[in-house]
């Protein structure tokens, strides 16, 4: 029997698409600048338009991220933050505001601590579910069987440079949404969305997908409505972490007002 919370990552995003042109998905680091504040920011996020808050667990080998968000997670380690911090920071943000969370991980502090025992506190917290960027399914057997046994979301990448049979695997393993890399390299915020994200959506749908979004350089309204006219959410983590950094907690929802007004566009 599932004993998550009642907030659905997929209800979500299913909502965001009928009401306006899909969901914005929003990415600030657990512990940045400190505790309170990144959950205070969170909190911002889901009262601007934000529809699914993606809460980063900051980690000493960041690979995927850029330099915004390692400097965030770096100064949140450097402070002390630890892992069983992000359970806290989970619950007080859903006690906070009615919106799904996703933690997002590498996957060596999910086996520190622990597999079983990270899914059980992320359900005590309020957790829909993981996002686990360097995890691949067919290596996922612990958290696949931890994520049938509580009912947590699972979100799997999909990259440009993904296999067909990559593809198809992602889609299977995903509850939620696959999250479709845009770019190849790392996490930032850039110019212009890469073009490859289209072609990594459409492979995804050839391949049965039910909800994708596309992550990885969105920093716009502009660029949230495009990937919006193809996918089901956008994804934004760097130009959130960078309004925290500069401008406070009154800058993140500033700036999550400003590109959520992208999904309004059709």
């Amino acid at each position: 029997m599932s004993t998550t919370t009642d907030r659905s990552v997929a209800s979500t995003i299913d909502q965001a698409n009928v009401a306006r042109a899909g969901a914005v998905v929003g990415y600030l680091p657990a512990g940045y600048p400190d505790l309170d504040t990144s959950v205070d920011a969170a909190v911002a996020l889901a009262e601007n338009g934000v529809d699914v808050i993606e809460l980063g667990l900051p980690y000493s080998d960041p690979v995927m991220d850029g330099p915004v968000i390692q400097r965030a997670a770096e100064e949140s380690l450097a402070n002390g933050f630890r892992v069983a911090q992000v359970f806290d920071a989970v619950h007080r943000i859903t006690e906070r505001a009615d919106v799904p969370v996703l933690v997002m991980t590498y996957w060596n502090p999910v086996l520190r601590y622990g597999v079983d025992r990270f899914a059980d506190d992320l359900v005590a917290a309020g957790a829909s579910g993981l996002i686990t960027p360097d995890l691949v399914p067919d290596e996922a057997r612990e958290w696949m069987g931890a994520s049938e046994r509580t009912g947590l979301d699972r979100v799997f990448l999909a990259a440009p440079s993904s296999s067909d049979a990559r593809m198809l695997q992602a889609v299977d393993a995903s509850r939620g949404f696959v999250y479709a890399v845009s770019t190849m390299g790392v996490t930032g915020a850039r110019a212009g969305v890469d073009t490859a994200a289209r072609t990594v959506v459409s492979r995804l749908r050839d391949a049965g997908v039910a909800r994708t979004c596309v992550g990885l350089g969105i920093s716009t309204a502009d660029q949230v409505a495009e990937v919006l006219d193809y996918a089901d959410g956008a994804i934004v983590g760097s130009a959130f972490v960078r309004a925290l950094a500069d401008l406070g907690v009154t800058g993140v929802g500033q700036r999550a007002a400003e590109l959520s007004a992208g999904a309004a566009r059709r």
